[in-house]
């Protein structure tokens, strides 16, 4: 965690620097958490200072704002328009504290969830406007956008499957499964208007398989060819345990 020290570099100010920022998104029970740390184990491996963090959380105010956005106590209350200005006050933070400072020094920054969450979330599947959300975003982000985002894709019923009782937030229990399936379109169309940086995986294989495609598509990065020589870690316990930014 990053504790009380407050980074103040611009997002704006990435332009040029050598780091790479991937981020995993999708629909519920992809396997999002697992292949962001094995990703990063990866990367490490490789000789890469690899810097893994979640959405919303990732810093001491994040995480405040994480236990309102996923308390399932709240599914009736908060409506999207507010989620949609809590996840980006979660994530003005964590681009100031976390993203902007660990890419500006060249280190690969993954993360689990980022702006396009927001679109497919409280835009496709709550139906606020894209356009506004957009605005917002770039009131958030400035100039700075993933230079990688994989979207871990499978069907609503399976994913929503996957998660057990301790991990239901909000988001499983608060919203009904036509919501997720408009949420999974939404990525899929936010990943088929932009493929220069969306690559789409399939998440219902086993997770070495998908690690194994995962760590293809990174390696199409320019620097990150090198992750494509080595096959990828069966599982073993992450050892970034201690160092994720949450």
């Amino acid at each position: 965690m990053t504790g009380g020290r407050r980074y103040t570099p611009s997002v704006t100010d990435r332009s040029g620097t050598p780091g790479r920022f991937i981020t995993l998104e999708g629909p519920e029970g992809g396997g999002k958490t697992t292949q962001a740390r094995r990703l990063a184990d990866l990367l490490e491996a490789h000789d890469f200072e690899a810097v893994l963090t979640r959405e919303p959380g990732g810093t001491v105010i994040g995480e405040r704002i994480r236990e309102l956005l996923l308390d399932d106590g709240l599914a009736s209350q908060l409506g999207a328009r507010t989620d949609a200005l809590l996840f980006n006050a979660a994530r003005t933070q964590l681009v100031d504290e976390v993203i902007a400072p660990s890419l500006g020094r060249g280190a690969v920054v993954v993360a689990t969830r980022f702006a396009d969450s927001t679109l497919a979330y409280q835009g496709f599947g709550s139906g606020l406007p894209l356009a506004d959300l957009r605005v917002l975003e770039r009131f958030t982000l400035g100039a700075l956008r993933p230079d990688l985002t994989i979207v871990l894709d499978l069907p609503v019923e399976a994913g929503l499957a996957r998660k057990t009782q301790g991990e239901m937030t909000r988001f499983e229990i608060g919203f009904d499964l036509a919501f997720h399936e408009r949420v999974r379109k939404g990525f899929l169309s936010l990943a088929a208007a932009e493929p220069g940086r969306f690559a789409v995986v399939d998440a219902l294989g086993e997770p070495d398989g998908v690690a194994e495609e995962i760590a293809k598509v990174v390696a199409r990065l320019p620097g990150l060819e090198a992750l494509a020589s080595t096959p990828r870690t069966n599982g073993e316990p992450s050892t970034l345990a201690g160092r994720i930014h949450r």
